[in-house]
């Protein structure tokens, strides 16, 4: 059985420059890997089948069946597979848990099956699917542009260490359309505070906190009902600064010390809060299809 582990993602920017004539938003982001992974498991099979461990996930929302599809049509591969999926990702939490399925999904197919597709070609694929798709086919540390689908590689990060808070707030599937559509016009930006990041990030660097930008902290707040009172709990626990993972509600700090990033992550669970600790990943962490999970 191949077994590969799909990891989520932080954004460390994420500015929105304009609304597309395709429907879609301009984006800006700098996105970076992070530890907590749903695990995919790889069998052959009769047909498509995707099992969860996860008894609310829904396959008929899910873009792990559709990259499957994808692949044997444009393949035209007589062969099936099933899938297995545990879910490690707190579903609609803002840390892309479904897009990275997809992504593994089409690797793993991709080697099941034999197809011997290159990156580039499992790239395109990727675009058609889904915005952050593309990202997670390397991971690492990137800058996207467009709506999503085109990735640079940026120098990875000095291992650090996120502390993530998944607040009890009511979410619904949709949620990141939504928080789009809540964005007025003079929230966007023309990618500056992201290009400041980019030329700060470069080999051996600590990343500065304070120029971490997430549009979607203008009105996340406004959204996700309580989300502030678990921004100040966070605050009390030792953060130095809190930020919103993605469209959220998901919360996150980044911290060097791990011994530091263990306290803060102890006292938020000591208050009964789903919280834990990881590590940001750099791009050869997920060039083995064999990763720790």
């Amino acid at each position: 059985m191949l077994t590969i582990a799909a990891p989520s993602k932080i954004n460390l920017t994420l500015e929105v420059l304009k609304k597309r004539e395709d429907g879609y938003h301009e984006i800006r982001s700098v996105i970076q890997a992070i530890e907590l992974c749903d695990v995919l498991s790889f069998e052959a099979g009769s047909g498509i089948e995707v099992v969860c461990d996860d008894s609310s996930w829904q396959a008929d929302k899910s873009l792990i069946p559709q990259a499957a599809a994808l692949l044997q049509k444009h393949s035209s591969c007589p062969k099936g597979a099933k899938i297995h999926l545990t879910k490690r990702i707190p579903l609609l939490s803002g840390l892309a848990g479904d897009s990275s399925g997809a992504a593994a999904t089409l690797k793993g197919l991709n080697i099941l099956w034999g197809l011997g597709y290159e990156p580039g070609q499992l790239a395109d694929f990727a675009a058609t699917l889904g915005s952050d798709i593309v990202f997670f086919l390397s991971g690492g540390t990137a800058l996207v542009q467009g709506r999503g689908e085109i990735v640079s590689p940026l120098p990875s990060l000095p291992e650090m260490w996120v502390v993530l808070l998944m607040p009890e707030v009511a979410r619904a599937i949709g949620k990141t359309g939504k928080m789009y559509s809540a964005l007025d016009k003079s929230l966007f930006t023309g990618g500056e505070k992201t290009n400041i990041l980019v030329k700060k990030l470069s080999p051996g660097n600590d990343i500065d906190r304070s120029a971490l930008f997430n549009v979607f902290e203008k009105v996340a707040y406004d959204t996700y009902q309580g989300l502030d009172n678990y921004r100040n709990d966070f605050l009390v626990a030792g953060a130095a600064s809190v930020h919103l993972a993605g469209s959220g509600p998901t919360l996150f700090t980044l911290v060097k010390d791990k011994s530091n990033a263990l306290e803060i992550c102890n006292r938020l669970k000591g208050q009964g809060y789903n919280a834990c600790n990881v590590k940001t990943l750099d791009s050869s962490d997920l060039l083995n299809t064999g990763m720790a999970v």
